[in-house]
């Protein structure tokens, strides 16, 4: 195998100095954008390091790969929605359905500044690697938490099945909000009033079938 082959299958680089850190979070950050812009597939290492300002060799040094610089701003991105999910659940237990269905809708769209190319990354159709996998699982598993918190009478497999549901119409949102998919100026309402609907009728019946809801 070639030194260049060799350098390009390691893991990422983590700098110790300061300078290091903040080159690094520079590239997170201008990868994000591009991955938002450009799709996952589409986005290149050249264009993520164009939009840092800064020499592609020096983008491979820390990052050999797409999929590395990708799993890192996942794992970043992944902080920042487990801080978020824990305020969800604290408030989903004494919420409506369709209060809860504001929540969910309108959470992405909050986070965007901070998750750039989180939705992206979710529609990303090339080969899962882990920490796709996890970042996946972790984000449908969170609001599969928050519906069932709302409605403890949801089974189990209805629970994944509307969390995944609510996964796209969230995406959606955000492309909607961002003005990176087609829409038009009442589409997000509506969006949100389908989303409000939908929740009512699948999480009522199991909020009627908890303890709480019959005392």
């Amino acid at each position: 195998m070639s030194s260049t082959s060799s350098s390009r299958n390691r893991g990422p680089l983590a700098p110790q100095r300061e300078v290091g850190r903040q080159r690094v979070a520079d590239l997170i950050e201008a990868a994000a954008a591009v991955i938002q812009e450009r799709g996952f597939e589409a986005a290149t290492m050249a264009e993520i390091a164009a939009r840092a300002e800064a020499k592609i060799g020096s983008l491979y040094r820390f990052f050999p790969n797409k999929d590395a610089i990708a799993d890192a701003l996942m794992a970043h991105q992944a902080e920042i929605l487990r801080t978020e999910y824990d305020a969800l659940h604290a408030r989903a237990a004494d919420a409506t359905p369709e209060a809860l269905a504001d929540m969910l809708i309108d959470l992405l769209v909050k986070l965007h500044p901070q998750t750039q190319g989180l939705a992206a990354m979710l529609d990303s159709r090339t080969d899962w690697t882990a920490v796709r996998q996890r970042f996946r699982a972790q984000t449908l598993a969170g609001i599969k938490t928050a519906l069932t918190t709302c409605a403890p009478g949801l089974g189990d497999a209805e629970a994944d099945d509307v969390a995944a549901v609510m996964l796209n119409n969230m995406k959606t949102m955000v492309g909607m909000i961002s003005k990176d998919a087609p829409t038009s100026p009442g589409a997000p309402e509506e969006l949100r009033l389908m989303t409000r609907l939908y929740l009512a009728a699948k999480l009522a019946p199991g909020r009627l079938g908890g303890g709480a809801a019959q005392a």
